[in-house]
């Protein structure tokens, strides 16, 4: 059996874009881009061996899990550097710039899930076309995620990594005190296809809450996990911006607002440090939850809180986060960085990934291995993580991911269902929320 510990990626990013980063905590690496992998001249060490570099952003894991020295190691004639910076938001417009002037690129560029859109649809022509590559096949990964990096005539820019099913993760103690069941599988019954009767579950636990807490962390994580468990949010297939007539993100909007007016959610926004407090203390009973947000509780948590939480299912499966790997076609070592890249994004892998740094794999082909049903995690003691999300990551709808996405996300959290726990109603929530996205969106 495997544990898996702390995800850590850029939490700036994070804090930014809350619905759509794959960050957790802040990579060792700095903001100008020093390298943190070694040289990235072409012949490491004066050995005449090649040089793959690879621009990343937080800490992706490919090296803490060991998997640039197996493939070192495998490939004698190749060294692997990694320049990384510490968060996305730094990361991405440094890529862009590279991508458009098409120079000062690395030989493979991560792609956040938040920025792959508009990559596919700007950049497209800067990239290999990745499904041409030998050993990549479109069937390795879930369908949903290779549509994501693939352009509308058929050419792919990237492989993805990771993705982030969400599941409920909840503390049991805090649950049993307030008269709720305990057993996951009962527990993912009390609200099983409708987000509507997980609001009602919170309502009961606040008949009977222990003193101090709320039912959830906060109304961001909650509209969050609503939204990604819709097929269309925030565009339609088209590319039109459809959040504000879109039924299904108004509805969620409404019902968060409820559950915020109740006091079933904290008044926190996620990612910061008064939320890492409510986190420390104990202060609520249920998070919306991808693997990664499991490291996160631990890094914040007490001593004491190991073992008390689990995981069940969510009413609609969604996902929260992910990355991809692309290959410039400008690259200096274009035909080496293909084959490293189809190397890292095997299943086998990504299987290794996650149980090192918990990013769980985007290829299915890697939800029977040991590694991933053997996964454990010290919050939630011996609940089979890797089970419980593999089955989340096969219900995820296919969603139009549009390159403003982010935007839109954090305008409605941040700068809408926010203020229901301000004293604002759900009304004035959202068309302050509509005015300051429409505001962004125009910049």
């Amino acid at each position: 059996m495997r544990t898996i510990t702390r995800r850590s990626r850029s939490l700036g990013a994070l804090a930014a874009v809350a619905a759509l980063t794959t960050g957790l905590l802040a990579g060792c690496a700095n903001d100008s881009g020093g390298s943190s992998g070694g040289s990235s001249s072409d012949t490491g060490g004066g050995k005449g061996k090649t040089t793959i570099t690879l621009g990343l952003f937080g800490t992706q894991g490919f090296k803490e899990a060991g998997l640039y020295a197996e493939y070192e190691k495998l490939n004698p004639n190749i060294k692997i550097a990694e320049n990384v910076v510490e968060r996305n938001e730094n990361y991405y417009p440094a890529l862009v710039n590279h991508l458009t002037t098409n120079s000062g690129l690395q030989d493979v560029q991560a792609v956040e899930v938040g920025n792959i859109a508009e990559v596919v649809q700007t950049q497209a022509s800067k990239l290999v076309d990745l499904s041409k590559v030998s050993g990549v096949s479109k069937s390795n990964w879930l369908d949903w995620k290779w549509q994501q990096a693939t352009t509308q005539d058929g050419q792919t820019i990237g492989l993805g990594t990771d993705i982030g099913p969400m599941a409920i993760c909840y503390r049991k103690d805090l649950f049993q005190q307030a008269g709720l069941p305990t057993d996951r599988d009962k527990v993912g019954q009390l609200w099983a296809g409708d987000w509507n009767k997980l609001v009602a579950a919170g309502e009961t636990y606040k008949t009977k809450a222990p003193s101090g807490t709320t039912f959830m962390d906060s109304p961001g994580g909650l509209l969050n996990a609503i939204i990604s468990s819709d097929q269309e949010k925030f565009y339609d297939s088209s590319g039109k911006v459809v959040y504000k007539t879109n039924p299904a993100i108004k509805s969620a909007f409404d019902l968060t607002a409820k559950a915020a007016s109740e006091g079933l959610v904290g008044a926190q926004t996620q990612f910061q440090p008064a939320w890492d407090t409510t986190i420390a203390n104990s202060k609520f009973a249920a998070v919306a939850c991808p693997p990664w947000m499991l490291g996160y509780l631990k890094g914040k948590s007490k001593p004491d809180a190991a073992g008390k939480w689990d995981v069940a299912a969510a009413p609609k499966s969604g996902n929260w986060g992910g990355t991809f790997l692309a290959v410039p076609k400008s690259g200096k070592h274009v035909t080496e960085a293909e084959k490293l890249v189809t190397w890292l994004t095997a299943p086998a892998q990504q299987a290794k990934l996650f149980s090192v740094q918990g990013s769980f794999p985007s290829a299915p082909g890697a939800y029977n291995l040991p590694l991933v049903t053997g996964a454990k995690n010290s919050m939630t003691g011996d609940t089979p993580i890797g089970t419980v999300f593999a089955e989340a990551a096969k219900a995820i709808p296919t969603q139009v991911i549009g390159p403003k996405d982010q935007i839109i996300q954090q305008g409605l959290t941040d700068n809408g269902v926010i203020l229901v726990t301000k004293g604002k109603s759900a009304a004035e929530a959202w068309t302050t929320a509509t005015k300051t996205i429409d505001n962004n969106l125009e910049k």
